[in-house]
């Protein structure tokens, strides 16, 4: 199974003042695609510290995921962070210039710097948006605006897709994580193709835990549904 980082990066993010959204998205549709998500960070829009994370995670996973920073304000930094990250040159992509010139044509040389690409990146458009995004080897870089980068994402979700999505079952049962904890250890045991979480709440006096599995081996999950299923039952209803 394909293994991949998403990054996500602004100060913006880190302050609190934005929800990370993008990196929740990502991940689920990630997961439809059979790509395992193994890390989601947010960086500070500092080219140094973009650059080096971006470096060290696209030789260690499959597929790097980068989102925000495409912007024409100082702080967006994410096309000379890539481009410092492989140790290239920004050129400007002609044609794509030549279309965001024609497109926002009230300020066009504002628009024009978003096609300064790193050299030997391949462009990524979208009908109506704003920045482009790039591909460069094994990473893709996308906007921060949610709407721009879902639809940005759907046009090189084939070339990231590896194989059948990852699978997942989940029930919620009024408990405590007390009372389930030696189920989720056997299970955990019992099937360790599948990934297990539980996640509590207790909202109106009322416990509640959610439990979760998810594999990328449809095999596997029914399997260890079918155990964890029955004993889950037979623990809640004690």
């Amino acid at each position: 199974m394909a293994r991949a980082t998403i990054v996500t990066v602004g100060n913006e993010l880190l302050s609190g003042d934005v929800e990370n959204t993008n990196g929740s998205w990502l991940g689920r549709r990630l997961a439809e695609l059979g790509v395992e998500v193994t890390m989601i960070a947010v960086i500070a829009d500092q080219i140094e510290r973009v650059a080096s994370f971006v470096r060290e995670q696209a030789a260690a996973v499959d597929v790097v995921v980068v989102t925000g920073g495409l912007g024409g304000t100082p702080d967006d930094v994410t096309r000379e962070s890539i481009a410092a990250a492989f140790g290239v040159a920004q050129v400007e992509v002609t044609d794509v210039a030549a279309r965001l010139r024609e497109r926002f044509a009230g300020d066009p040389e504002y628009a024009a710097r978003w096609a300064l690409l790193p050299e030997g990146s391949r462009p990524l458009e979208i009908p109506n948006g704003g920045a482009p995004g790039f591909a460069i080897e094994n990473v893709y870089v996308l906007p921060g605006l949610p709407a721009e980068m879902e639809a940005m994402f759907e046009t090189i979700a084939d070339e990231v897709r590896d194989g059948a999505p990852i699978g997942t079952w989940r029930r919620t049962y009024r408990t405590t994580e007390s009372r389930i904890v030696e189920v989720l250890e056997e299970v955990t045991a019992r099937h360790p193709d599948v990934l297990v979480g539980s996640y509590p709440s207790f909202a109106g006096g009322v416990a509640e835990v959610e439990v979760v599995i998810k594999s990328g081996d449809p095999a596997a999950l029914a399997a260890a549904t079918a155990w964890l299923e029955p004993a889950l039952a037979s623990a809640t209803s004690s």
